[in-house]
């Protein structure tokens, strides 16, 4: 399976949609908000180092903000 995600404005955008439901795919409508939030996670699964670091380190860099 492949993803594909589009912006466009709303005409185009359901131009493109009715297309790919005829040729047998699914389209789900996504907000910015949730576009942003896939981001983000592929971003910090891209970084992700397995390192473990303690609450003291973390709550220390916090605060030096």
């Amino acid at each position: 399976m492949t993803t594909l995600v589009i912006q466009s404005d709303k005409r185009k955008s359901r131009l493109i949609a009715n297309l790919a439901k005829e040729l047998g795919g699914k389209v789900y409508d996504a907000s910015n908000d949730i576009i942003e939030d896939i981001a983000l996670g592929d971003l910090m699964n891209n970084v992700k180092t397995d390192e473990l670091v303690s609450r003291e380190k973390i709550f220390d860099k916090l605060h030096k903000k």
